[in-house]
Order: C-alpha cells, then structure tokens, then sequence
C-alpha cells in the first residue's frame, strides 16, 4: 500500500481538526463557500465528490454488467439492510438515546425534531461515496455502481412513504430536485465521463494505458476526500465549538446503526457464501447515508435551525471518519471472512 494511503487516517484526522479551526476563525468565508449551491447540493463538495468517483468509475468494465446475475444474493442482503432494517433501527436507536438515555442532557423541546432528522438520515442509502469505500476495500465495482443505481431506484418510490410511516406524517415533501440532481450529478454524469473516458483510454493504450492514468489519478481522489473533509467540517465549525454536548449526544445512535447494519450485511454476505469483493461494498452500502437528500428534506420539513437539521448535518460530520472506519474493519477482516464462507461452503 502507498505510503498516503497506509497513513490515510492520521490524515483524515488532521483534516477533521483543521476544517472545524478554519470554520470557527474564518465563519464568513466558510458561508460564502456553502451558500454556492444549486437545489440544497453544495457546488464545491458535488466538484470533490467528481474527482473522488470518476477514477472509481474508470475501474467500471461496463461490458461485464451482464454478468451481475451471480451477485444476486449480495445485492438482495443489501436491500433488506437498507429497507427493512436500517430506518427501523435507526428509530429504535433514537427512542432509546434520545428520549431516554441522554435526555436529560438535551433540550426537550427538541427531541422529536432530533428523532426526525436521524430517521430522515436512515431512510436514504447513500450514492456518491460508496464508490470510494468500495475502491479502499478493493470491491467489485460492476457490483457497487448496479447496486447504487439499485438503491436510487427504489429511494424515487420508498423514501416518502418510509419516513412518512416513521414519523407519523401524512405527508412528506420530497425536495425532488435535490434526488434527480442528485443522482444527474453523482451517477449519471459521472458514469458517463468514465465510459467515454475509459473507451477513449483502451483504444489508445490499452489496459496498460489504463492502469496508468488509474494510477496517477489516485493520489488526486484521496486528495479531494481530504479536502471535502476539510470543508465540510469547515461549514460546521462553529456549531462544533458551541453545541459539542448535543453533537456528540446525537453521534452515538448514528454510530452504532451504522457499525450494528454493516455487520449485519457483511454477516449475512459471508452465511450466504458471498465474495469478498462483494460483501465488503455491501456492508458498506448497507451502513452509509444519503446525507445531502436528508440535510434538504430536514431543512423543508422543519427549518434551517431545527434540530432535525443539526441531527443530519452530524450525519454529514460523522460519515467519512466512520465509513473508513468500516473500510478498515473490512480489510482486516478479509482472513476471517474467506474461512467462514469455505466452512458453509463445506458443510453443504
């Protein structure tokens, strides 16, 4: 492993520090920074999340997609995590936390709107990112880019109802733009670059030509990862500083659903016999968030200073030091992995 990336958490860690330094001394251009957005998708994080997924993409052998019936249990534990297990613990959880062990120590008149935005961070399974923790856990990435498009196909038709359901509302207004720009700017386009990319690549090179772009543009997609952690906690800067106790209150139920429902999927990945490469980015899809689709319904829902908006932008705090986390754990892990699923293997 290159020396960055084995040294990729000191980084990230240092990254964490310097954003919420930077956003509580310099607030004002922290503001300017975040108020250059089109429907509720920050412009400079949407150009990062470009540099962090096409060099992902480019690794898309796009004439192989036919041959993800193979995967099939992969993706089905996938979307049983996603739907039917992750918004409903993630409920139970914030019941739990919320509304009884730490009470206490948070504003009552907040606690249902806190309860609203985890639910609304829950409900919507994450698109973009997967792509990079599927890379750090050398995933499949045929299997990750069908099943993130999987996911965004199901969120159009579930996502309202399911948070309806949650939080007791007879309706819930679905920021639309923000889902279909959403997917335009981190699927869509984005696979279309890499196709014509890619093609254009092999045709003039072939796979060694390839592999070398990959390899140079390697350093540049951590780089942006890097530096979008910089930003984003650079835009909560200062409510980092002044409210640490609620923050870190409405981090635990978030961490542990998201430690609790990828190990859950990868479990379930290894009973089934599943390969590695596909467990790994399914665990990791079964446990990230969709944070910009929840961050702008919790903000139309309830106002840009409720607390249904704090507890999602945590959300967007807490996903790439955790998710790494998870990446780590599945790399660790690989050993373990491979003995169980040749024991089930055997015992058939």
């Amino acid at each position: 492993m290159p020396v960055f990336e084995r040294w990729l958490t000191l980084w990230v860690a240092l990254c964490i520090v310097l954003g919420t330094a930077l956003g509580h001394q310099f607030p004002a251009a922290f503001a300017r920074l975040g108020a250059v957005e089109v429907a509720k998708i920050n412009l400079p994080v949407a150009l990062l999340i470009w540099l962090m997924v096409v060099p992902m993409l480019l690794k898309v052998d796009f004439g192989a997609m036919r041959g993800l019936r193979r995967h099939w249990r992969g993706i089905g534990v996938t979307v049983f995590v996603n739907w039917a297990v992750k918004p409903f613990s993630m409920a139970l959880l914030g019941w739990l936390f919320l509304r009884h062990v730490f009470a206490g120590w948070l504003p009552a008149d907040q606690l249902d709107s806190y309860m609203a935005g985890l639910i609304l961070l829950a409900a919507a399974p994450c698109t973009a990112m997967v792509f990079v923790w599927s890379h750090l856990c050398r995933g499949d990435a045929n299997f990750t880019l069908s099943q993130v498009a999987l996911n965004d196909a199901i969120m159009v038709v579930a996502f309202a109802p399911l948070v309806a359901l949650l939080l007791g509302l007879s309706s819930i207004v679905v920021p639309w733009d923000t889902l279909l720009l959403s997917v335009a700017l981190y699927i869509l386009v984005p696979v279309a670059v890499a196709v014509l990319l890619r093609r254009w690549l092999l045709a003039r090179g072939g796979q060694a030509r390839l592999d070398a772009v990959l390899a140079r543009l390697s350093p540049f997609s951590l780089g942006a990862l890097l530096a979008m952690l910089v930003l984003l906690f650079g835009f909560q800067g200062r409510q980092i500083i002044e409210q640490p106790l609620v923050i870190a209150i409405l981090a635990v139920p978030i961490l542990v659903q998201v430690y609790f429902n990828a190990g859950l999927a990868y479990l379930l990945n290894r009973r089934l016999r599943v390969a590695h490469e596909v467990a790994g980015p399914s665990a990791l899809i079964g446990a990230s968030n969709f944070f910009e689709l929840a961050v702008a319904t919790a903000v139309g829902l309830f106002g840009i200073q409720s607390g249904a908006a704090l507890a999602t932008v945590v959300g967007v705090l807490v996903e790439v030091p955790v998710m790494l986390s998870v990446v780590a754990i599945v790399n660790a892990t690989r050993p373990w992995y491979l003995r169980g699923a040749r024991r089930a293997l055997a015992a058939e």
